[in-house]
């Protein structure tokens, strides 16, 4: 099932697997959201919950006892409940069950609404306790936009503009774990000029950011930008050559390389009290200013 709602400016799709955006259109019909071609990668905007990244050999261990969890997390392969619909706003819901008690073993509610505000797209995630004890979890966003976006620029113009300088070292996966090496920011200034050497060996991981928005684009043509003012870390990914740029505001990441901790010392996770509610939000907004027709 698929949920479509809009606003004058914007046009949504959202599937019920996973609560995935799908697709997302601009006023004039052109798209900006990655089509999910399997060739390179078959996600479009992946939900990551209650893990960002992989774990160490894909357990989390709880007070004494290990779980299997994969990548990611499950409710990107989840079949979420739509529990309500407007024409620019749904909601859309997944609970724990005895599938995901087996790998996660922490009852909650994940609740994902979309609403479309003139040329935003805001995506919330509200994850609920709704156990007796205290819940560690992650969360993450995973977006994939076209590379190079509608409207003409050429690829090799396209840049990631950050809202404050990022002098910060960056991190790698390593088999899909944190990197105890570091490498020197490739942000010059505020900028980060994208091109396919920067992913030969996978994403980009900011674990010391400043930023809390970051602008997507081909200076003097059509651009977004992603605001994501509780997400304290973020991830930049393609794979070379394909046509798409993964923006990913992140609260957690990847266990680091060598850890063997219990999953509440995890790096980047959080605690969620019994019946407590946590959001995390992004807003994706179009910028049609420079761009040509199409």
């Amino acid at each position: 099932m698929t949920v479509t709602i809009s606003s004058p400016q914007l046009r949504a799709y959202v599937s019920a697997q996973g609560a995935e955006l799908v697709r997302l259109q601009d006023g004039q019909g052109q798209d900006w959201l990655w089509d999910g071609d399997p060739t390179f990668w078959a996600g479009r905007s992946p939900l990551l919950f209650p893990i960002v990244g992989r774990v160490r050999n894909d357990r989390i261990h709880v007070n004494g006892s290990a779980y299997e969890l994969p990548k990611h997390g499950f409710a990107r392969t989840s079949l979420f409940q739509v529990e309500e619909v407007s024409a620019s706003m749904c909601r859309l819901r997944l609970c724990a069950s005895e599938a995901t008690l087996k790998c996660y073993p922490f009852p909650f509610q994940l609740d994902v609404t979309y609403a479309a505000e003139g040329e935003t797209l805001r995506i919330t995630a509200a994850v609920t306790n709704t156990g007796v004890t205290l819940m560690p979890a992650s969360f993450g966003f995973h977006p994939a936009f076209r590379w190079p976006l509608p409207y003409g620029a050429p690829r090799g113009t396209h840049q990631i503009r950050f809202e404050h300088e990022e002098p910060a070292s960056v991190r790698r996966p390593v088999d899909g774990l944190l990197s105890q090496e570091v490498e020197p920011s490739p942000v010059q200034g505020r900028t980060l000029v994208l091109h396919d050497s920067l992913f030969e060996t996978d994403a980009l991981v900011f674990d010391q950011l400043r930023s809390r928005s970051v602008e997507y684009g081909a200076p003097g043509s059509a651009s977004l930008r992603v605001d994501f003012s509780q997400m304290p870390h973020l991830g930049i990914w393609t794979k070379p050559g394909a046509g798409f740029i993964c923006i990913e505001p992140w609260q957690g990441h990847a266990d680091p390389e060598g850890y063997e901790g219990d999953f509440s010392d995890k790096p980047g996770v959080i605690f969620i009290q019994p019946g407590a509610t946590s959001r995390f939000t992004i807003a994706v907004t179009i910028n049609l200013q420079g761009a040509s027709p199409p």
